[in-house]
């Protein structure tokens, strides 16, 4: 498979030409990555009026998912905030009402979307856990039939790996004409297990992956995909509406090369390393660790069942030289790739770690609170930051979770009951940002 964008780059970053163009830097710089940061220079193209090297790499990406791909270099919030969009767009054409239904362990890029777009939200709790709320195709069967969305809206995998049963809920949004969005950023590798488990695949109608999270591509680095219905050019708009001008060409080529790295026996040697993972999770099991083992690359673990809160787990990882993607007082998790090799030490690590005696301390469950005012007007009000101890009664005007996990305890417009000032403590966040 060939690489366009870089090779145009590369053949730039060796002409020896004088830039007089951006970026600044002129390509010399510390870094040393300065001479393939360039701009939309002729012949490079423009990621959202792509007709040349980047149009001939999303369509390179797009045979390998077997879908439209299309490039964010923004992450998932750019592609959430696209897709939520068209979304919209869809539902205005065919006279529906602007409504989501959405899992409440949403990204907060979810609510910036609201926010900038203006649909409302029904909230589904599922389970009412706080980052894995696993929601059942009843559920969701159930609140159509009430509310006749738009669309359903699901994290999948969400933060501690668990995912929907994207195949049975993608039948039942199709009987009842419903569509289906996925914030599958954390799966853009599952297309290529040996038998796919991608969103597209299972039936889902956009969806989008964070491909730096799972492959081999820089920071910000994400695709937007689709089936029939949408267009290039209403994709393009959609992605530009909620992008910048000046899209990172050194993200662009890592895309441009991960098609190539995917082509080149990915999907093997993907296999090869899935099988590693599994033996290495059944070999935690057998040892006391109780994990949540439904995505193949991620470990999370249940810090409580063996004896510890999830950030000691992680401090002492670190303390060996393994640093976790996410902790906080019930998991520990560890996103792994192909590109850690062998699995080894941080097997050895765990298994060092004495087990202890189970801390029965359920964690709070996602909290529901009053709608006081819609979301849009609530982040575009004068807002005030407070102690999160004194903010009982008050309107969430932001919802200023960190990342990871980026997912909000309480949802712009609420107003903040004693239940949510107990999860903020049982989280550690003490400040929240309120309408004044």
């Amino acid at each position: 498979m060939n690489t366009p964008i870089f090779d145009f780059v590369s053949s730039y970053a060796k002409s020896g030409k004088t830039r007089l163009h951006m970026p600044g830097h002129k390509g010399i710089g510390a870094l040393g990555c300065e001479e393939y940061d360039i701009t939309e220079i002729v012949g490079a193209d423009s990621l959202y009026e792509a007709s040349g090297i980047i149009k001939e790499s999303e369509a390179n990406a797009s045979l390998l998912f077997g879908c439209d791909t299309y490039y964010s270099t923004e992450g998932s919030s750019q592609c959430i905030r696209a897709m939520l969009h068209l979304a919209m767009l869809h539902a205005k054409s065919n006279g529906k009402r602007q409504l989501v239904l959405a899992g409440r362990n949403a990204h907060k890029a979810f609510l910036s979307a609201a926010a900038l777009i203006g649909f409302d939200i029904e909230w589904l709790y599922g389970n009412g856990a706080y980052l894995s709320c696993e929601i059942t195709v009843s559920e969701i069967e159930e609140k159509i039939a009430i509310y006749s969305p738009a669309a359903v809206y699901l994290t999948s995998p969400d933060y501690l790996g668990k995912c929907a049963d994207i195949a049975a809920i993608s039948a039942v949004c199709k009987k009842l004409g419903v569509m289906l969005l996925v914030d599958n950023a954390h799966g853009a590798y599952l297309k290529f297990l040996a038998k796919s488990r991608h969103p597209i695949d299972l039936g889902a109608d956009i969806c989008c992956d964070s491909a730096h999270k799972t492959l081999p591509v820089l920071t910000g680095g994400a695709y937007l995909h689709t089936k029939e219905g949408f267009s290039a050019a209403e994709v393009k708009n959609a992605l530009a509406l909620f992008g910048s001008t000046s899209p990172s060409y050194l993200i662009l080529q890592s895309l441009d090369l991960c098609n190539k790295y995917i082509a080149d026996g990915f999907a093997k040697k993907l296999d090869d390393f899935v099988k590693k993972v599994a033996l290495l999770k059944k070999s935690l099991v057998k040892c006391g660790y109780t994990l949540i083992d439904e995505e193949p690359l991620k470990i999370t673990i249940a810090a409580k069942e063996y004896g510890y809160f999830g950030y000691e787990i992680a401090e002492y990882l670190e303390k060996c030289g393994l640093v976790c993607e996410f902790f906080d007082r019930d998991y520990t998790v560890l996103m792994l790739t192909k590109e850690i090799g062998n699995t080894a030490h941080i097997e050895k690590t765990l298994k060092s770690l004495p087990k202890k005696a189970k801390i029965c301390a359920p964690p709070p469950k996602a909290v529901a609170c009053e709608r006081a005012i819609p979301i849009r007007e609530a982040a575009f009000l004068p807002s005030e930051t407070v102690l999160t101890k004194d903010s009982l009664g008050r309107v969430l005007a932001v919802a200023t979770v960190g990342c990871p996990p980026a997912v909000p305890i309480v949802i712009c417009g609420e107003r903040i009951n004693e239940e949510a000032i107990e999860c903020f403590k049982y989280y550690g966040v003490d400040t929240c940002t309120v309408v004044k």
